[in-house]
């Protein structure tokens, strides 16, 4: 695929960009923030900007002298600036803030590839400041602008295999696709992982990772991932809170409205892409000889739908939800009071009927069997209109 794919929060993006606010962009590593930004900048910008890379020395240098006057210098007649990677630039909340709260007409975009350092960096300085976009690997409702439906489903089993990062649809080969996400976990995943929290022990990282990828969308016991990996429960427990940080994974808990029968207390864990699953499962084997495919179209219809809610503005609770007698369901939403379950199956032949003791604990909540011939109604309704 050798096209430009327009990425879903573009509009919304420029419409935000604001004199005297802060935009700040967040997501993964390698899931295209900077090439979205470059084609802002080559396209859409008509002003001036100053362009800057966190990550190089000489801008955490010249950024240190918290003047007015150092950053009108710096700035000249420009009023756009564009940080990459702003956090890994010391103290850059206070920097923006002092930036933004003095350079009238100011605009300023940001990126970075840790919620845990921007949060931590640029989120209090900034409250009323900012707005926050999140940005993930390809998502089918960006796809679907370049692809018919035929194609869409012929790349299905590709997407739930190799996941979507951008610069796999530039690849020819499985090996060549393989050989990618091998290196995005081993050398910006962990990397990340390792600068933001001073993590020592890198293999006691990667194997609870792999851990995760092994009970992907089942409910996880902190103790028992603690005792096979030789880590207290309150460290295993902050391990995957970073995980969630840089975006690797993302944590479901239990649904209850205090029915006695209902199981809340463990949560279950999804990745947010199929590829970096399959690379941590070292399983790259077609879903015709796959074990486990129920789960990874679990994994891929969920991120999917993780994706549709924060590129259209869908603001949602979502739960899994079961019972001590194992009734369960997949997904649950809940949005403006009401609850809408979502179960999620890979044989269309299986469409089970809700579980009896959620229909009678909530009657007027909506449910609904996902599979792979109605799955687009549910994560890219763009496509089919």
């Amino acid at each position: 695929m050798s096209i430009f794919i327009e990425r879903a929060i573009k509009n919304i993006f420029i419409h935000k960009l604001q004199a005297n606010k802060v935009l700040i962009l967040a997501g993964a590593r390698r899931v295209g923030k900077t090439l979205f930004l470059k084609n802002l900048m080559d396209n859409y910008f008509e002003e001036p900007f100053l362009l800057l890379n966190g990550e190089e020395i000489s801008t955490a240098a010249v950024l240190s002298e918290r003047t007015v006057e150092n950053y009108k210098r710096l700035l000249g007649e420009k009023r756009l600036l564009i940080i990459d990677e702003a956090q890994k630039i010391p103290d850059i909340g206070l920097i923006l803030k002092l930036m933004i709260d003095s350079i009238e007409g100011l605009k300023i975009i940001a990126t970075g590839s840790s919620v845990f350092d921007m949060t931590n960096k640029l989120g209090e300085p900034l409250t009323g400041r900012k707005y926050t976009f999140m940005m993930f690997p390809f998502a089918q409702m960006e796809f679907s602008k370049y692809e018919n439906l035929v194609e869409t489903k012929s790349r299905l089993e590709e997407r739930i295999i190799y996941g979507s990062y951008p610069e796999l649809y530039f690849l020819k080969s499985n090996t060549d696709k393989r050989d990618y996400l091998n290196e995005i976990v081993s050398s910006y995943l962990l990397k990340d992982i390792l600068e933001i929290d001073g993590i020592k022990n890198s293999s006691k990282m990667l194997n609870l990772i792999r851990l995760v990828a092994f009970q992907n969308g089942k409910e996880v016991s902190l103790e028992e991932l603690g005792r096979q990996l030789g880590l207290s429960r309150n460290t295993v427990e902050r391990y995957l809170d970073l995980l969630s940080k840089v975006f690797v994974i993302y944590k479901l808990p239990g649904f209850s409205r205090n029915l006695r029968t209902e199981i809340v207390k463990t949560s279950r864990w999804y990745f947010y892409d199929n590829g970096i699953l399959n690379t941590l499962l070292n399983n790259f084997n077609p879903l015709s000889l796959r074990k486990d495919t129920g789960e990874l179209w679990e994994n891929y219809v969920l991120s999917e739908r993780l994706k549709h809610q924060q590129y259209t503005g869908l603001y949602t609770n979502n739960y899994f939800w079961r019972t001590y007698q194992q009734q369960e369901i997949d997904w649950i939403e809940e949005r403006e009071g009401k609850l809408f379950a979502t179960e999620i199956k890979w044989n269309p032949r299986k469409t089970p009927k809700a579980p009896s003791a959620w229909a009678k604990a909530y009657p007027e909540s909506r449910y609904q069997v996902i599979t792979p011939g109605n799955y687009l109604d549910w994560v890219d309704p763009v496509l089919l209109a």
